[in-house]
């Protein structure tokens, strides 16, 4: 962990530039396109979304106890298929996905150069990475006031990085666990391992105004220099992290807010 001085408050983000997305969606290998969406949307809406989901994906929502909690999985699911049914041309109830042994979804018939992407919900904020030929993951959580930050850092982090937390100010602890929270699962996301890759296995930086890195990996030197993290401001008490493949990437931002009337809708070739 890195040896400088620890801020006494939390030094913020430049924010993101969310612009609107144009009609036509190109994305260059050199780029890593963030989305931000709202999760709670109109009922007519949500019944858009719902329509051009797989029937696996509806059954998953129908299984959440609360409502809230199955609207806001129909509208990030059908967000997401919107978002890569316009990069592909494709209808978004047309896309196919298989899912890793560790659960990471994939698009069927994925290439070595075909979208890599990713998804994380918090709350009513959903975020997306999409990148071309390289592994993505994002995390996004809700500054919660309540969590037990020194206790569950003490069960799951490494001890490196429960000392460090330990030894932060009581009035930036909680943001700090949620930086190394997000950051460590976005890396296990991006590499597609879930639980089965301990989240004590390897280091991050969390002190607030530390960049975002990944510092070193247990039983492999090489594997931190493969991926590079992004703290991303998306909103006020959210924190999020997205690790990319590689380090020759930058951010491009959209937001999502499309009317219910292009739910759906093919466009034309670019």
């Amino acid at each position: 962990m890195s040896n400088a001085q620890h801020p006494s408050t939390t030094v913020p983000l430049p924010a993101l530039d969310f612009r609107s997305a144009p009609e036509r969606l190109t994305l260059k290998r050199e780029e890593v396109h963030i989305w931000r969406v709202g999760l709670d949307q109109h009922p007519q809406t949500v019944a858009r979304l719902s329509a051009v989901l797989a029937d696996d994906e509806r059954n998953r929502a129908d299984k959440l106890y609360f409502e809230k909690d199955r609207r806001r999985f129909t509208v990030a699911r059908g967000v997401l298929r919107i978002i890569l049914g316009r990069y592909l041309n494709t209808k978004p109830e047309q896309l196919g996905f298989h899912y890793t042994k560790f659960g990471k979804p994939m698009l069927a018939n994925a290439g070595v150069d075909a979208l890599r992407f990713n998804v994380s919900h918090s709350e009513e904020l959903a975020v997306y990475a999409v990148a071309c030929g390289r592994e993505v993951g994002i995390d996004i959580e809700y500054l919660r006031p309540d969590i037990e930050a020194e206790q569950i850092a003490q069960q799951f982090f490494s001890s490196t990085e429960a000392a460090m937390l330990r030894s932060l100010p009581g009035e930036v602890r909680n943001r700090a666990f949620f930086n190394c929270w997000t950051r460590k699962e976005a890396y296990i996301k991006a590499r597609g391992d879930g639980l089965s890759f301990p989240l004590d296995h390897f280091d991050v930086t969390l002190a607030p105004g530390e960049q975002a890195k990944l510092l070193s990996t247990k039983n492999d030197p090489q594997e931190a220099g493969r991926w590079r993290l992004g703290e991303l401001s998306i909103a006020p008490n959210y924190v999020a992290t997205v690790a990319v493949e590689g380090s020759d990437w930058h951010l491009v931002c959209w937001r999502w807010a499309e009317g219910i009337s292009s739910i759906g809708e093919r466009r034309s070739p670019t």
